[in-house]
């Protein structure tokens, strides 16, 4: 304790008013603890309502937004939470003697809530942090969360062990000695965020999802698009509107598709069968092949019909001229036509193109009208679609 300062107390104590007889050790002692309360609520008080007001002022005029949410309200509150613990530590041995039980109980106990402010202020940075890379044009998609919790998982853990080393008065050493004797237990306790963390890293690296995709995982009944990638979980909103949440190392240990690659592509793919029954394939006859020029159904130069001309084969250039004439139908992407291997349930006839549009519904808008129209016109070309005769059907024939 300094001694000059409990004079000046003391007789400050007398100026005002107080008795000799009052003033004592301890009174002299209660007025220093309010006078350093005091100090540490006022300097508290002039960061709050002068500097925070400054430091925005100054980084609204600044042409970078990395200092609006280094400086925003939030951890410049955190930062202020520093200032108490910080003026107590350097102020209370100005009230006790050195070798006081009471000094040091204090001291340990603002050195606590010292540590605590700092994982707090830590913490909310790491926040910052994962706000900027979200609005970054090249983090935003990528798995960052899992990588922020883990760091901020990892300050705590270290800021609680500081705590325990503060409280019972032992080196942080001795104590991650201790804890390496018990490591097999923690690998057990915190397996997940241990996978998790591990996978969110190979995820973000290979850059093999990100929050939007468009993916499906049948073993978990995943079927939608990605909400969120945290150090645990995956969030997956189905089309019915569920929520499904799947551990970030299946979807590395795991198969799993992801439609990202499509979206950014020049088209969605339709890949559909026409099942032509075999008994209404037969070559054209003079008059069959008129017609189609008459209802403008052939627009096949001569030179390029192998004789004899089979309908089917006529149909399958009258759709691929249909398709090429289709504005919602990418030209510039893979487009056929084909014959698959003949089945007992007839004749595949493949139809293999790319929509322009990507969007789920309009997709089947087009993939609908696209099979409509051929399946009508095919009564046209003197084909059918093949269809299992039942057993009603059998008896009558």
């Amino acid at each position: 304790m300094n001694e000059n300062l409990v004079q000046i107390v003391a007789q400050w104590m007398k100026n005002i008013g107080i008795e000799h007889a009052h003033i004592h050790l301890w009174s002299v002692r209660l007025v220093i603890l309010l006078g350093i309360i005091l100090v540490s609520y006022t300097i508290t008080k002039i960061f709050h309502h002068i500097i925070i007001p400054t430091i925005h002022k100054i980084t609204k005029r600044t042409k970078v937004t990395w200092d609006d949410y280094l400086f925003n309200e939030k951890t410049l509150t955190a930062f202020c939470r520093l200032i108490p613990p910080l003026m107590w530590y350097l102020l209370l041995p100005f009230a006790f003697d050195a070798d006081d039980v009471i000094l040091d109980i204090l001291l340990r106990g603002c050195l606590v809530y010292l540590i605590i402010a700092i994982i707090r202020l830590v913490s909310t940075i790491l926040n910052f942090l994962y706000e900027m890379s979200n609005e970054h044009e090249r983090l935003r998609n990528r798995p960052l969360k899992g990588i922020y919790q883990m760091l901020n998982l990892v300050v705590i853990g270290v800021g609680m062990i500081l705590i325990v080393s503060i409280i019972i008065n032992q080196n942080a050493t001795s104590i991650l000695a201790g804890l390496g004797a018990s490591a097999a237990i923690l690998m057990l306790v915190f397996k997940d965020s241990i996978l998790g963390l591990v996978a969110g890293i190979q995820l973000s690296a290979n850059d093999m999802l990100r929050p939007g995709d468009w993916i499906t995982m049948n073993k978990y009944e995943a079927n939608g698009f990605v909400l969120e990638v945290s150090l645990t979980t995956v969030k997956v909103q189905n089309f019915d509107k569920t929520i499904v949440t799947i551990p970030p190392y299946a979807l590395v240990s795991d198969s799993f598709q992801n439609w990202r690659a499509m979206f950014e592509s020049g088209g969605r793919r339709i890949k559909r069968s026409l099942l032509i029954d075999v008994r209404s394939i037969h070559p054209c006859t003079p008059e069959e092949i008129e017609n189609y020029k008459h209802k403008n159904l052939w627009k096949v130069e001569e030179s390029e019909i192998e004789y004899p001309l089979i309908n089917m084969e006529a149909f399958r250039l009258y759709a691929l001229d249909y398709l090429r004439n289709r504005k919602d139908i990418n030209l510039e992407m893979y487009l056929m036509i084909r014959q698959l291997q003949p089945t007992s349930e007839g004749y595949p006839l493949e139809i293999y193109c790319f929509t322009t549009n990507k969007d789920w519904v309009l997709y089947e808008d087009t993939q609908t009208a696209v099979f409509n129209h051929l399946i009508g016109i095919l009564p046209e070309f003197g084909l059918r679609l093949y269809q299992k005769p039942t057993v009603g059907s059998l008896e009558l024939s």
